[in-house]
């Protein structure tokens, strides 16, 4: 019989099953984690979420077998690494072998003796006389330009003189202020000091002939605070060169400034006028005993008006800002850049015609003859002999060829002198007292000028005469050639020559290296006077040369060549040429062995094999998982499920022949020098090999492991992106179990309310 219930009681039951079912399923999602269970749930979300699962699981699968290429490749650099070791340590060897005594008592050589040769001079010279060389006309600076110069003509010139028209601006009216004139004034423009604009300031610069002078604030320092070297003079504090600083003074009371006559002072030390005596400190300042006029031959200022002097041995040159030399009337440009004034000397009967350039320098045989604008130091005046030198005339000397000759009072008997301590046919004895005593060497005559003007110079016995030179000497001593262009003056010696002159000498290759031909001679053109220029010419070919006391001349072959025999069939070397007309040479010896010498090396081949060796067995042994990179074999690796992205390892074969090294044999390895290189250039050779090898290497790995970890990261992207398809959130399923609970409980209230309504109607039918 069926049972009839309410629709209260129907309806109940009905939503409690429907709750119960979503209780069921938010039950499910809890436990499971997961929203999408089955394709019922979402089957668009279902299918996706595994089939990115699947594409992970299959990339998962990969990365074992790049991890297993990683360590292939790992095991491949592993070995190159011990390869390099063990190569470097045959490298150690092989240089050892260099650095054992050669292999020969005695190598292979050819001899002649060449009669009073030496290793200055293989020709075979016999005595040396001094010979006399020309130099073009030199004439004085008389009228015409035809007058030929003597000895006693000098090098300085007369004095140049520039005398300014008016008065130094600043001056007040008429008044005559002569030297009291100061540089800065008190009050600006004052009748005592130049114009304002033109006062010169702290750090402000005059450039007289390449010296510097500069203008300081502030007073003097005392004699003790100088730099050393230096010395006070009132306001003006000097190095003894020329260079000057020019203390501007205190406008303090009592006022003391610096002057214009303490600015000429300072020109005039930088151009030679004057000199400078310095003693602790403390400058004596002078004319110069060689500038004519004596006191009356420097700078001066009267009645406000500047008037300039040069030195006889030195042009004027004075730069400096133009409203500075404008104030003192000694220019007319204006404003803050600088101008320059020039006063330059002029030429007399009793002077050259040409004036030499301060500083200029003749270069004799090596010895430097220096002209400088200045007088010789003793005279009266000028700065002491400097410790070790000597004077004579205007010339200072060290005794050992190099002088100075100074230009104030200089004449050309004074140049003469000086080419002649150069070139050894006069000598000096340096006397304690600061002067030189010369003596003319034995044999020799002294260099002159003759009437015509010509200078005719000694070239001693020392060496051929050659001479250079900086600045316009050459030209002023009429040493550059008939065009004025020559560089350099030479002249030979007279000499007997021995009978190779001229000869030549030739040598065939010699295990490889350049045919030589020798021709002797003086040294130049290609010829070869010396020992070291017979080498030069020889050391191309594998072969050198030594010369002993009795003129006996060695061709032997180098150290890297010991084993070979000169002029043999296999080493070549052949002796021929001219010489061997005027020579006879002996017959190549043949190399003799030293004993000891081989064995060492004989040891040194057996543990260079025994290297090779373990080059062979670490190449086999670098091998993971059967795949050995270094003994030729393949390696593929996937990296994706398709199979498309993969990359391909063509193995190599490094073990010693595939490096291209081979067993040496003892007796004919390592037994000079030049076996030992050659084994040398192929282990560098193996070494650059695995040096491009382990860069490879080095490269596919870095792709590999980029790979495995693109892997592993597309892996997790991968199951990111399933997880965000069928992940349930923990949070909403919880919530709504706890509201299907409650929604259950107060289901089964209402249908226990229904079930107690139709009760209580039985009971009215009761």
């Amino acid at each position: 019989m069926s049972v009839v219930l309410s629709a209260s009681v129907r309806q109940n039951l009905l939503s409690l099953q429907s709750t119960a079912d979503l209780l069921a399923t938010t039950q499910n999602r809890l436990s499971t984690g997961k929203s999408v269970n089955s394709a019922l749930d979402n089957p668009t979300n279902f299918f996706t979420a595994q089939s990115l699962d699947n594409r992970a699981s299959d990339i998962n699968n990969l990365l074992d077998s790049i991890a297993n290429g990683v360590q292939v490749l790992q095991a491949a650099n592993t070995g190159l690494t011990s390869l390099q070791k063990l190569i470097d340590s045959a490298k150690s060897i092989a240089n050892q072998a260099l650095q054992t005594t050669v292999g020969y008592s005695t190598k292979s050589n050819v001899s002649t003796t060449i009669s009073g040769a030496t290793a200055a001079d293989l020709r075979g010279t016999t005595s040396f006389a001094s010979a006399t060389a020309s130099s073009n006309v030199l004439y004085s600076g008389a009228a015409g330009g035809t007058t030929a110069a003597t000895g006693t003509t000098t090098l300085g010139a007369s004095i140049g003189v520039f005398a300014s028209t008016g008065a130094t601006t600043g001056a007040a009216g008429s008044t005559t202020l002569e030297g009291t004139i100061t540089l800065i004034a008190t009050n600006g423009t004052s009748a005592s000091g130049l114009a304002g604009n033109a006062q010169p300031a702290d750090g402000d610069t005059l450039t007289v002939n390449g010296k510097t002078i500069t203008f300081r604030a502030g007073t003097a320092p005392a004699s003790t605070a100088v730099p050393s070297g230096s010395g006070v003079s009132g306001h003006l504090v000097t190095d003894g060169s020329g260079n000057t600083t020019v203390y501007l003074g205190s406008t303090g009371a009592p006022a003391s400034l610096a002057t214009v006559d303490d600015l000429l002072s300072a020109i005039d030390l930088a151009s030679g006028v004057k000199t400078v005596s310095i003693t602790s400190g403390a400058a004596t300042i002078t004319f110069s005993a060689s500038q004519p006029g004596g006191a009356a031959g420097v700078s001066t200022v009267a009645g406000g008006a500047v008037t300039l002097r040069s030195s006889t041995g030195a042009d004027l040159s004075i730069t400096g800002k133009a409203d500075l030399l404008k104030a003192l009337t000694l220019t007319t440009s204006t404003g803050a850049g600088n101008a320059t004034l020039e006063v330059p000397r002029t030429t007399s009967a009793a002077s050259l015609g040409a004036e030499i350039a301060d500083g200029s320098t003749l270069n004799v045989d090596g010895h430097v003859i220096t002209f400088k604008n200045a007088p010789i130091p003793g005279s009266t005046g000028a700065p002491s002999v400097p410790s070790g030198y000597g004077a004579s005339g205007n010339v200072l000397t060290d005794g050992n060829g190099n002088s100075t000759v100074y230009l104030q009072a200089g004449t050309v008997n004074d140049v003469l002198k000086a080419i002649d301590l150069a070139t050894g046919v006069q000598t000096a004895t340096i006397n304690a007292n600061g002067t030189a005593t010369l003596a003319t060497a034995t044999g020799q005559s002294n260099s002159t000028i003759n009437s015509s003007g010509q200078l005719k110079l000694a070239t001693g016995v020392n060496a051929d005469l050659s001479i250079t030179g900086t600045g316009n000497a050459l030209n002023v001593f009429g040493l550059a050639g008939n065009t004025g262009n020559a560089t350099a003056f030479t002249a030979a010696r007279t000499s007997g020559i021995g009978g190779i002159a001229g000869k030549t000498l030739t040598f065939s290759s010699f295990n490889g290296g350049t045919a030589v031909n020798v021709t002797f001679g003086d040294g130049t053109n290609g010829t070869v006077k010396t020992l070291d220029q017979l080498n030069t010419k020889l050391q191309a070919n594998n072969l050198s040369a030594t010369i002993d006391a009795n003129g006996l001349l060695t061709i032997t072959a180098s150290n890297d060549y010991a084993s070979s025999t000169i002029g043999s069939t296999t080493a070549g070397g052949a002796i021929g040429g001219t010489l061997t007309s005027a020579l006879t040479f002996s017959t190549a010896s043949n190399p003799v062995q030293d004993g000891v010498a081989q064995t060492a090396r004989a040891n040194l081949v057996s543990q260079y094999n025994n290297i090779l060796n373990q080059i062979d067995t670490t190449s086999q042994d670098s091998s993971f998982n059967g795949v050995n990179l270094l003994n030729g074999d393949q390696l593929k690796l996937v990296f994706d499920e398709t199979g498309k992205s993969s990359l391909n390892i063509t193995g190599v074969t490094y073990n010693s022949k595939g490096l291209g090294l081979a067993s040496l044999t003892v007796g004919v390895d390592f037994i000079d020098n030049a076996a030992a290189n050659r084994v040398l250039t192929n282990l560098n050779a193996a070494s650059s090999t695995l040096r491009s090898e382990a860069s490879s290497l080095g490269s596919n790995l870095s792709v590999v492991q980029i790979r495995q970890d693109f892997n592993k990261n597309l892996i997790n992207v991968l199951q990111t992106g399933s997880s965000n398809l069928t992940l349930a959130d923990t949070n909403v399923e919880a919530a709504n179990s706890q509201a299907l609970s409650t929604r259950q409980s107060i289901a089964v209230s209402a249908l226990s309310l229904a079930n107690t309504s139709q009760q209580s109607v039985l009971q009215l039918l009761r």
